[in-house]
């Protein structure tokens, strides 16, 4: 992968998916971009996952592409709708899952990486009504980063160069 230097954009990253309170918190920080080195295939998005808990405390580095953002909006709309949702399941990278507590206004999130730490944490966070609004903003905000041509192929826009380890580097 090709290193780039710099925020992703110039105010700075952004959470794509900000789920936090009750001094727990699951967040996914886009950071920059790569394009894999002779191909003519879209730039990815570099981030990572972030988990804060009293208990545990992790991060872990992953590419999000723009497929991944179609399917981030899909299951926002699922769990908007009040179901449990499973992003980037069986696919490369981490996966994440969220179970609803309607109830309790609250979730179950988990993070499996099953391909590089062979680790799975789940996360109970509280979830409003209130975080929707706030998760399509971030959504928003990820997506103008992003002009997709008549092909298909994604090509960010007002990204500044910037130097991110690639996923899975130390």
């Amino acid at each position: 992968m090709h290193r780039q230097e710099g925020p992703l954009v110039d105010e700075g990253p952004i959470d794509v998916i900000r789920l936090e309170g009750e001094g727990n918190s699951v967040i996914l920080r886009l950071t920059g971009r790569e394009r894999p080195d002779g191909q003519d295939a879209g730039d990815a998005l570099t981030g990572e996952f972030l988990v804060d808990t009293p208990f545990v405390r992790g991060s872990l580095k992953t590419w999000v592409l723009p497929d991944d953002l179609r399917h981030w909006q899909e299951a926002l709309d699922a769990l908007d709708a009040g179901q449990d949702i499973a992003w980037r399941e069986n696919t490369r990278g981490p996966e994440v899952f969220i179970e609803r507590d309607l109830e309790e206004e609250r979730a179950h999130v988990t993070i499996r990486d099953a391909s590089s730490s062979l680790t799975t944490v789940t996360v109970t966070v509280p979830l409003v009504d209130a975080w929707f609004d706030d998760a399509y903003s971030r959504l928003d905000r990820a997506w103008k980063t992003w002009h997709l041509t008549d092909d298909s192929q994604a090509r960010p826009s007002a990204i500044v160069d910037a130097t991110v380890d690639s996923p899975g580097s130390s």
